[in-house]
């Protein structure tokens, strides 16, 4: 068979060798796909290569051939498992086939709608649901397209895999039903569809016990897309993939014998039909996992072994783990190593377990390499997150039982990997970026935000300018794309703790850093040179008393209404929190997580007490002086507050005689107008343009304006008097000033995720540049705002730290005695949060002025006592004659 393969490239070559360009590359496709393997795909490369080399102008049907053989040869990358490298070459056939405009070839099926799907498989799930939009649209809007009625649905289909896979399910939901009750679909569209409906609803229970009437809607789908199914010859793939999701179905609800007949079935039509290596293994998979939820741990490790096998080349199932050098980008390479370390924890073997979760970790940070888009990046880390509650556990474990701080700082590295990552690497990486590909990020974003805009018009938006806008995000997006796989890699950073504890003695404070996974909530407390973990169940009562504590900030009444519920539960939360008591040092640096991003620290009750005076509760505000970081890294790497002098831009848009009206905001320009120089933008002037070209010109930018923290599919916005600015709009800004202060409602809040905080109008100022801020977390009051600020900017005035600055202000609100008791509520007082450096900038040592000083000092004494002048100088001359 090898020399039969041989012969054919040498005929083959020596045909190619009198032919033109377009027919030698179209011979060559024809001779890869009569025989595909790796070497042949090399000989492919080697044709393209002459291609690109020659410096003879390329026709576009030259081209075209280019397109259709980087196609055929992603289609076998694919076959083979080399998901990143077909990735690649549809990425090339693209950006060729839309750059040169060519046509007479069907590029939705031979190349967007693979790879979207391939996008989707990788986790890159806003590049996946562009490149469908793009390919639905075309379908949409073209009258002659063949095949259309076909494309579109393959576009609903695959959309509804990528909301599935991105968490939008009840998206998914609504796209599948919509599409089943309105479009004319054959029995075989039909069953499909109902497929991967009942999918929706499996997947809408993920983590909890499904609800009976969900298991019935999500069984009743998977039945009637066999019934649509079983009949037809040709989707005997998709009947065992409704099988298998019965199966899935069964395991959940514990009914493993029933789960284990549909299994079978699945495996028997599948093996018929499909021996793609990817979807065999994923097939292992499930009934692994099924084996495993019988506690067959030994029956589920030899189908892990298997798939290994079938993944990975040279595979030895001695060591039962791959070697790390043996992994690649490959989401069910994750999936089955935290399945072994799952079943090496019920083995009591903690350490491989933590072998095989260190290794999902590492595939992670290959494919985080891949992605450009920040929301795909976040839904990969909070995958992660997930592991990372698992691996903390075990930690803990090894710690009490062996006694190695080696463990808890471990566990801390961990957990600071996904602490605002993506933050963190988007700062991290902007200072390195060359011009281009600050050009690029600056464009993607732009369009990016220029989307979400049209789409919130709803009815009345503009499909067309939209396709327009995310036809021009994927190009820019290949670019970026291509720049940044080839100058970096994504490795998560490192927190040097010795460094970290070493900062926090010198600026005498104590750390506490929460990690709030799904069933537990850690606590990493670091202070005198020490690190201690500890962590407590939170799947029931816990975080219910949490989410109860946050509600008394929903309104001004919550708290005043039930002041005795207020004190009992701010007590309830000051305990859970598990806060330093009796410390040495009375400064404290909180790094919050999940829903603790929305608590008020300051607020909590440390004592419980009858009054209903609220100035004299007991307030974790009376005990720290608390600052607020996204992570370690962020407070260990924070530049130290300038000591030169503040100077502020201030934008006031007030809206006068209008709805929005802030009339107190006045007062607070006033207030911070007679301490502070600066430029101070009112109504009209106090535009989102004028802002841009003033930022970098001021130590303090100060908005007094009316924000919002949006909803799950409206992102937050900060008002200007012109325009209301998205928080994603700020990305672009570019600035570094000492201070941002946010006088506006819900600047803190966005749609929050564990991993990374909250999508919010501070997060915009971050990704900006801005180090530290002062913002707030629910609607503030115009009036209290207005003295609260005026009390903060005296503090500034007198050179107080800004995070002692919001303390003090908070205690002097609490103590003045003009405010009536039902305003100082804490509602009113502890909105404002502190986020950002605690250390004042260290005045440099003239060293020049000190010697001058000196060398002044000695003339003086030489010229007011000639008598010891003489005696220097006589002693000066005789070292001069003994030299001579």
């Amino acid at each position: 068979m090898k020399k039969l393969y041989c012969y054919i490239l040498f005929f083959a070559t020596l045909i190619l060798f009198g032919q033109n360009q377009e027919d030698k590359i179209y011979n060559a496709v024809d001779v890869f796909v009569a025989n595909p393997s790796a070497k042949a795909i090399e000989n492919l490369e080697q044709i393209e290569a002459d291609f690109w080399r020659n410096p003879k102008q390329k026709t576009k049907d030259e081209l075209l051939a280019i397109v259709v053989l980087n196609c055929n040869k992603a289609y076998y990358e694919n076959q083979f498992g080399q998901t990143e490298k077909a990735i690649a070459s549809y990425e090339k056939a693209w950006q060729i086939y839309q750059k040169k405009k060519l046509g007479n070839y069907d590029i939705i099926e031979y190349c967007l709608k693979p790879l979207g799907n391939l996008y989707t498989v990788l986790g890159d799930y806003d590049s996946a649901e562009n490149t469908i939009k793009q390919y639905f649209f075309v379908v949409n809007t073209s009258k002659n397209y063949p095949d259309a009625q076909k494309q579109k649905f393959a576009a609903i289909l695959n959309l509804s895999n990528v909301y599935q896979s991105s968490g939008k399910i009840s998206l998914a939901i609504e796209l599948l039903e919509s599409t089943l009750k309105t479009e004319k679909l054959s029995n075989t569209q039909k069953g499909i569809l109902l497929n991967n409906l009942g999918n929706s609803y499996l997947l809408s229970s993920a983590g909890n016990l499904m609800r009976p009437e969900t298991h019935q809607k999500a069984q009743k789908s998977f039945e009637l897309a066999v019934e649509y199914l079983k009949n037809e010859k040709q989707q005997s793939e998709t009947l065992s993939n409704s099988y298998r999701n019965l199966s899935v179905l069964n395991r959940q609800w514990q009914n493993f014998e029933i789960a284990s007949s549909y299994s079978e079935k699945a495996e028997k039509l599948f093996l018929e039909t499909n021996h793609q290596p990817r979807k065999l293994a994923k097939l292992y998979y499930e009934k692994a996992l099924l084996f495993f939820d019988e506690r067959k741990y030994d029956e589920s490790a030899k189908q892990i072994q298997a798939i290994f096998k079938i993944l990975i080349p040279n595979y030895n199932s001695k060591n039962i783990l791959p070697n790390q050098n043996q992994l690649y980008a490959e989401t069910v390479l994750i999936d089955v190593l935290d399945l072994q370390a799952e079943i090496f924890l019920n083995q009591n073997q903690y350490k491989k377990a933590l072998r095989s979760y260190q290794f999902s970790f590492h595939i992670e940070d290959v494919l985080m390499n891949v992605l450009v888009y920040e929301n795909s990046k976040i839904l990969t880390q909070i995958r992660a997150r997930n592991r990372t509650e698992r691996c903390l556990l075990i930690y803990d474990a090894l710690f009490k039982k062996e006694n190695k701080i080696q463990y808890l700082e471990e566990a801390f590295q961990l957990s600071e990997r996904t602490k605002s990552g993506i933050l963190k690497g988007y700062r991290s990486n902007i200072k390195n970026a060359s011009a281009e590909e600050k050009q690029l990020l600056h464009q993607l974003q732009t369009l990016n935000n220029n989307i979400l805009k049209e789409q919130q018009k709803g009815d009345l938006a503009n499909i067309s300018s939209i396709n327009s806008d995310i036809k021009k995000q994927n190009e820019l997006m290949l670019s970026l794309k291509k720049i940044q796989t080839e100058s970096s890699n994504y490795i998560p950073e490192n927190c040097d703790i010795k460094a970290l504890l070493s900062k926090l003695e010198k600026d005498k404070a104590v750390l506490v850093y929460y990690f709030m996974g799904n069933e537990n909530l850690f606590y990493f407390t670091l202070q005198n040179n020490r690190i201690n973990l500890r962590h407590i169940y939170t799947a029931h009562r816990a975080m219910l008393e949490i989410v109860k504590f946050i509600d008394y900030f929903s309104s001004s009444e919550a708290i005043t209404n039930d002041i005795s519920g207020y004190n009992y539960y701010g007590k309830k939360v000051y305990d859970l929190l598990q806060l330093p008591q009796n410390t040495t040092y009375k400064n404290l640096i909180v790094v919050p997580d999940g829903i603790l991003n929305f608590l008020p620290f300051e607020a909590v009750i440390t004592q419980k007490s009858s009054t209903t005076n609220f100035a004299k509760m007991h307030y974790l505000l009376n005990d720290f002086r608390i600052a607020y970081n996204n992570s370690a890294n962020n407070y260990l790497n924070s530049k130290p507050v300038s000591k030169s002098e503040k100077t502020v831009l201030g934008v006031f848009p007030v809206f006068e005689k209008t709805a929005f009206e802030l009339s107190y905001s006045k007062k607070e320009l006033e207030s911070i107008k007679s301490n502070f120089k600066g430029k101070y933008l009112e109504n009209s002037e106090a535009s989102f343009s004028n802002f841009k070209n003033n930022a970098n010109q001021y130590s303090i930018l100060h908005l007094s304006t009316h924000a919002s923290s949006g909803d799950i599919e409206t992102p937050a916005s900060i008002k200007f008097y012109d325009q209301e600015i998205l928080y994603s709009e700020l990305y672009n800004l570019n600035i570094n000033p000492d201070l941002v202060v946010l006088s506006a409602c819900e600047t803190g809040i966005g749609k929050l995720y564990k991993a990374e905080g909250a999508m919010s109008v501070a997060r915009g100022f971050q990704f900006a540049g801005a180090q530290n801020l002062l913002f707030s977390l629910w609607k503030v009051n115009d009036y209290t705002t207005s003295v609260f600020m005026a009390d903060f900017y005296k503090n500034i005035k007198n050179n107080v730290p800004y995070f002692e600055a919001n303390t003090n202000a908070k205690l002097a609100f609490l103590q003045d005695k003009s405010i009536p008791n039902t305003k100082k509520s804490p509602y009113y007082w502890s909105s404002f949060v502190y986020y950002g450096s605690i250390s004042a900038e260290e005045k440099s040592v003239n060293y020049i002025y000190y010697i001058i000083s000196l060398l002044t000092v000695i003339g003086l004494f030489l010229v007011f006592n000639p008598y010891r002048k003489w005696k220097i100088f006589t002693r000066f001359s005789k070292k001069r004659n003994t030299k001579k």
